[in-house]
């Protein structure tokens, strides 16, 4: 037995049982909620918030994904405690730049294509196979990126069958790749790789992975306006999960704040 591009176990006559995709359900019965839509009266010039930076990283026990809370709209900010990192399912995370809107509302569907998947077979999905999905659903939203509502997360998690944690990331065609130590993206995107560039090894622990996804947004909060760095007056803090072997686990803001604290505290 043997997966199809999806992921998806193949049979002799095709995926066994009912349809696993919740995806492809909805397309079928419900193609006008997951169809790519031109903005009303062809109008590219709608305002909607963007969320901005996101990042991921290997360490030694898994991956962490971490970004900042800011979401901007033109040159305003729109939000200042948006999330933009989510648990995917209990072994994968996903991470989200772009059209804010939009983007959640793939990373909502996401999370029930994979629920049901789990469901319908009594299995999960593979990592590659998650991958391949959200790769679809992307695809999907093409239309919508063309009139500037642009999706681009990153994905990953803890692979089982390899023991190892793995980090994809995608452009706005649906295309796919595997990113082998670390990567970013959004607004923040070139301040952040750089930082991470200087900073990251293999090896990495748990906690060190941590403070250099910190600085990483710091880094970028500094050179990119659109980037929300931390601010410890009101308790704003990067949202970060870690994926291991054990799970998926949200990282508390005390945490951040420590790793946050250690990071200026080294510049000073």
């Amino acid at each position: 037995m043997t997966d199809d591009p999806a992921g998806f176990p193949l049979g002799a006559g095709g995926p066994i049982g009912a349809n696993p995709s919740f995806f492809d359900l909805v397309s079928r019965n419900r193609p006008e909620a997951v169809k790519g839509l031109s903005p009303p009266h062809g109008g590219g010039d709608v305002s909607h918030p963007h969320g901005t930076t996101v990042l991921g990283l290997k360490y030694e026990g898994g991956v962490v994904f971490a970004g900042d809370t800011r979401a901007t709209e033109g040159f305003s900010i729109a939000d200042d405690k948006m999330e933009k990192v989510f648990a995917a399912d209990d072994y994968s995370a996903i991470a989200i730049a772009g059209a804010a809107g939009q983007a959640i509302e793939i990373v909502k569907l996401f999370q029930l294509e994979l629920e049901h998947y789990e469901k319908i077979t009594g299995d999960r999905l593979s990592l590659e196979g998650k991958a391949n999905r959200l790769a679809q659903m992307i695809r999907g939203n093409f239309p919508l990126a063309l009139q500037g509502l642009v999706v681009v997360p990153l994905f990953g998690g803890f692979d089982e069958r390899r023991n190892e944690g793995r980090i994809f990331y995608y452009d706005a065609t649906g295309g796919r790749w595997e990113e082998d130590d670390y990567r970013a993206t959004g607004s923040g995107e070139r301040p952040a790789k750089g930082s991470l560039k200087k900073r990251w090894r293999p090896g990495l622990s748990r906690d060190e992975a941590i403070r250099v996804a910190v600085e990483a947004l710091v880094d970028a909060a500094e050179e990119d306006a659109a980037t929300g760095g931390p601010d410890p007056a009101r308790g704003i803090f990067p949202t970060i999960l870690v994926v291991a072997a054990e799970g998926v686990s949200s990282v508390p803001d005390d945490e951040v704040r420590s790793a946050y604290e250690a990071v200026v505290g080294a510049r000073s």
